[in-house]
């Protein structure tokens, strides 16, 4: 193998493989990023438009205020029909706009959840044979299997973080103050956030922190089961 020409054409198979490989494996999970990365950007910017909303909807009523001068007696029951007609209307924007991003995510993760339970099993058996293999041998190829893994694991934790915030907005939004009709409606909001959208593999394995730490976990006592079984 390592005679010419048999050294040259297996460097050049090699280069052409693993070119090959890695251009797919990156366009792939660049585009499983920015997806992500999207969606949970959109459920990051509703939680901030929740929070907000009644301090939005007093300013909404001052700008009126300034325009349309009421009477002493009516300023206060004229104000919260103004704050709650300001809040309805935003509601009612927010409500469509939830339950599209969350379908977007579910069919993103439906096209994609074969892919990743395939990976997450192929590196994870590959992680193993890189530890069989001695880590003086296949040092190099290691971090690259873990990151693998890893940047996966990251993506559903950050997209299972982002719903929390969103469950964690609803709840701080100042509903209290709300007209009944809009109470009503932020309880269906509540309702829906409260499935939260993660990354899942063949709809058995949530991608987070926790997969993380576990797989690493089962990784070890595999190889430590193998390793001991090969030493016998």
């Amino acid at each position: 193998m390592n005679e010419s020409p048999n050294f040259e054409i297996s460097s050049a198979m090699m280069v052409f493989a693993v070119s090959l490989i890695i251009a797919i494996s990156a366009s792939v999970t660049t585009y499983f990023i920015m997806m992500t990365g999207y969606a949970e950007s959109q459920l990051l910017a509703l939680s901030e438009e929740l929070l907000h909303l009644w301090d939005d909807a007093e300013l909404h009523y001052e700008l009126v205020a300034e325009v349309e001068a009421s009477s002493v007696s009516e300023d206060g029951r004229r104000k919260q029909i103004i704050m709650n007609k300001y809040v309805f209307d935003s509601l009612c924007r927010i409500i469509p706009l939830h339950a599209t991003i969350k379908k977007f995510f579910y069919q993103l993760n439906e096209v994609f959840k074969g892919s990743i339970g395939i990976g997450l099993f192929l590196l994870l058996l590959g992680v193993i044979c890189v530890l069989l293999g001695g880590l003086e041998n296949t040092y190099m190829q290691l971090p690259f299997g873990i990151l693998l893994v890893g940047l996966d694991c990251y993506i559903g934790q950050r997209m299972k973080d982002a719903g929390v915030v969103f469950e964690q907005a609803v709840y701080d939004c100042q509903w209290e103050n709300f007209n009944s009709r809009n109470m009503k409606m932020v309880l269906i909001i509540l309702q829906n956030a409260q499935k939260i959208a993660v990354v899942s593999a063949l709809d058995f394995v949530e991608m987070d922190y926790v997969c993380l730490m576990a797989t690493m976990k089962a990784t070890y006592s595999t190889y430590t089961t193998f390793r001991s079984s090969i030493e016998n």
